[in-house]
C-alpha cells in the first residue's frame, strides 16, 4: 500500500488546520500547536516553541515506526505547521523517505481573507511572508 507524507505549509491563520482535516483524520495530523493545546484551550507560549516542534517530530517518527507493524493506521501521515524557511521541512522530508513515504510539500495561503485564530499581529505575518 502506498504511504504519503504531506508536508503543509503556511502563515499562521492562512487555513492550514482546515486544509489538512480535509485530507485526513485526526489522528493523521500532526502540528506543533497540539502541544500548546490543554484541556482543550491553546495557550501559546514561545519560549516553548523549540520543544513544540521536537514534540511534533517524536510523534511523526513514532506513528512512521508504528506503521512498519501494522500498516493500516499511518499511510497517510500530515504534518501541518508554518515551514516559512525550506530548512525547517528538511526533517520531514528525510524521514518520510527513510520510512518509504512519498513526500508531497502543499502551500496554503490566506487568499480567502479568513481569521486569525492564532492573534499573530499583522507585521509579524508581514515579516514571515
Amino acid at each position: 500500500m502506498e504511504k504519503n507524507l504531506y508536508i503543509v505549509r503556511g502563515l499562521p491563520g492562512s487555513g492550514k488546520s482546515t486544509f489538512a482535516r480535509s485530507i485526513a483524520k485526526p489522528y493523521q495530523i500532526f502540528e506543533a500547536d497540539q502541544y500548546f493545546m490543554k484541556k482543550g484551550k491553546y495557550t501559546f507560549d514561545m519560549s516553548k516553541l523549540k520543544d513544540a516542534h521536537d514534540d511534533c517530530k517524536k510523534r511523526v517518527v513514532r506513528r512512521m515506526r508504528e506503521n512498519l507493524f501494522n500498516s493500516i493506521f499511518f499511510n497517510n501521515i500530515v504534518v501541518s505547521n508554518t515551514f516559512t524557511q525550506d530548512w525547517e521541512m528538511k526533517f520531514y522530508r528525510c524521514v518520510g523517505k527513510r520510512y518509504g513515504y512519498k513526500v508531497h510539500t502543499i502551500v496554503v495561503e490566506n487568499r480567502h481573507k479568513g481569521v486569525n485564530v492564532h492573534g499573530v499581529p499583522e507585521d509579524k505575518l508581514q515579516v514571515m511572508e
